[in-house]
């Protein structure tokens, strides 16, 4: 069972890349992953520390977002706006869209009886809206900058792609081999097993990578003002678990890895990856006219440092700033 996007040339020529990822979008796919039990070595660690951290009312938000299942969409408004803001429009659906989204789902699962109440009682919404950012307070908050730092290493290596093979080479390479571009069509498969077909009919697509959508492409195909897909970031095995982090200014404490980073030499590859996002380890050793083994240790320090990330494509190794690198250079 596939579900099928039907490409013209203005739909290839319309389509892109999110500049960033919709915050609660990715909480409602983390919220799935809290719920199973895939991928213990990767998110083990973050589901013992959110299980831990979690108040007991966060089973508001987990009733309407199950490990399996349907979710109300009025829950993840899209858009890159800031988290409070994206609050504010879920508090502000219309009572009409809320009956409609429970209803919708009702059919398809069990819902707890209060869920009933949102599209009739503002007070249940009321609630419902300052749970959901506790829980995002939780569940992503403290990892978003490992999140924005795996989307813009996939960025890197979809950049790459564009730039020696065209949109025709990003789409092959989105992720294979659950989503596979067959011109003009693009076939998906979906873990619901849902099946159909959309004509994009001009409006191109809209793709989004994310971190916690690791094993298994998603689809909205009703978004305006087009539809979306989003796949997973390109993910390095090497990479550690998911941890939180706290991005560093130059006036905290040095820690010892980054007391590594003084040299003149070192320094100047943190400022060259920041200017050329997704770069080789031999364009690093070009750029800086030394040799690439001595370009790849100043990047392994940056690396154990957390100032940058790695991502191996082919053979090749990727470079791109962490938030925590991006960070030093905007105070230097």
């Amino acid at each position: 069972m596939v579900y099928r996007f039907h490409f013209t040339s203005a739909d290839l020529a319309r389509t892109r890349i999110a500049e960033s990822v919709p915050p609660l979008d990715e909480l409602s796919i983390a919220l799935r992953i809290l719920q199973d039990r895939n991928q213990p070595l990767r998110f083990g660690a973050w589901r013992r520390e959110v299980w831990t951290s979690l108040a007991p009312q966060a089973r508001m938000v987990l009733d309407l977002t199950p490990a399996h299942g349907w979710s109300p969409s009025f829950l993840s408004p899209s858009g890159t706006s800031s988290v409070p803001e994206l609050l504010e429009q879920v508090a502000a659906t219309p009572r009409t869209q809320l009956r409609a989204g429970i209803s919708r789902i009702a059919q398809r699962q069990g819902l707890p009886g209060w869920a009933h109440q949102l599209g009739e009682n503002p007070e249940v919404l009321r609630r419902l809206v300052g749970v959901l950012g506790e829980v995002h307070a939780t569940v992503l908050a403290p990892y978003w900058p490992q999140v924005t730092a795996s989307v813009a290493a996939d960025r890197a290596i979809r950049s790459r792609q564009m730039l020696h093979g065209g949109i025709e080479q990003l789409l092959q390479g989105l992720y294979p081999p659950r989503i596979r571009w067959r011109p003009p069509i693009l076939e998906i498969d979906l873990a619901s097993g849902i099946e159909g077909d959309l004509h994009l009919q001009g409006r191109g697509l809209l793709l989004i990578p994310s971190m916690f959508a690791s094993r298994a492409p998603l689809i909205d195909p009703d978004v305006e003002p087009q539809p979306v897909l989003t796949y997973p970031a390109h993910h390095d095995a090497t990479t550690g678990p998911l941890a939180p982090i706290r991005v560093r200014s130059v006036g905290d404490e040095t820690p010892a890895p980054l007391s590594a980073l003084l040299g003149r030499t070192r320094a100047a590859v943190l400022y060259a990856i920041g200017q050329r996002p997704g770069c080789t380890t031999g364009e690093l050793a070009a750029a800086l006219n030394i040799g690439p083994s001595g370009a790849s240790q100043h990047a392994t320090v940056l690396r154990q440092a957390g100032l940058i990330t790695t991502l191996r494509h082919r053979n090749t190794a990727l470079h791109t700033l962490t938030p925590t690198g991006l960070a030093l250079l905007e105070e230097a």
